[in-house]
């Protein structure tokens, strides 16, 4: 019976991290990376961008260089093992494939978001606003995707006082978070293109009602339940 018990267990073996070679790969890349152009930044590396997309802060050149791949890294290694501690870890299991598609989209965008910042410090023309709008866009089109498939925990999903304390509130609002979330990205996907100041406002809206909706939500389902 341990046996089976252990085996429903989120579990951090050998054969998980040898199947998750090209992150490691793609991790090491980008500190490979951080080392040899670390040379050729500026003393001042551009770190932020306003709602216009325009600069409006800047990082000391050793910062811009490593920060991003070290905070990747510690992304990545968080998300293996996070779920050991959690009390639900045994809840990992049933959406695994969501939680591992999340763990390598989370390390792909931030890989993303460094090359871009990398290439503005460099000198490139680069659409910033364009590009970052876009990325996140689609990253949280990915996340709604596999939101319904989100079991209840303490690191993953939509964590308010309601959906942690009742499994049919945290189904039900994952369910509907997730229409949410992929309607909401869609719109801002279709926004990321358009350079008016408008727009930049519109997608930022757009990311409270995700964010308000299945909060709210949440509430008024274990208000219902509760009778």
């Amino acid at each position: 019976m341990e046996e089976k018990n252990n085996s429903n267990k989120y579990r951090l073996d050998k054969d998980k991290l040898v199947h998750e070679w090209p992150l490691w790969l793609l991790l090491g890349g980008l500190l490979v990376a951080a080392i040899l152009v670390y040379p050729h930044l500026p003393a001042q590396v551009p770190g932020h961008w306003n709602i216009h997309g325009q600069v409006d802060k800047y990082y000391p050149r050793a910062f811009g260089a490593f920060f991003a791949p070290l905070l990747t890294i510690g992304i990545y290694v968080l998300m293996l093992i996070t779920p050991l501690l959690d009390p639900r870890q045994d809840n990992y299991v049933r959406f695994s494939g969501a939680y591992t598609t999340l763990r390598w989209v989370l390390v792909i965008f931030f890989s993303f978001i460094y090359a871009v910042t990398i290439m503005v410090a460099l000198g490139y023309a680069v659409n910033v606003a364009l590009i970052i709008k876009a990325l996140v866009a689609l990253l949280l089109l990915i996340i709604g995707n596999f939101m319904g498939q989100f079991r209840h925990n303490y690191f993953v999903g939509i964590k308010t006082p309601w959906t942690l304390n009742n499994d049919a509130v945290w189904q039900q609002t994952h369910r509907l978070g997730a229409r949410v979330w992929v309607a909401g990205s869609l719109i801002c996907l279709a926004l990321a293109p358009v350079q008016a100041a408008w727009s930049a406002w519109l997608y930022f809206g757009t990311i409270m009602v995700m964010v308000i909706v299945p909060t709210v939500y949440s509430y008024l389902i274990y208000r219902r339940l509760a009778g």
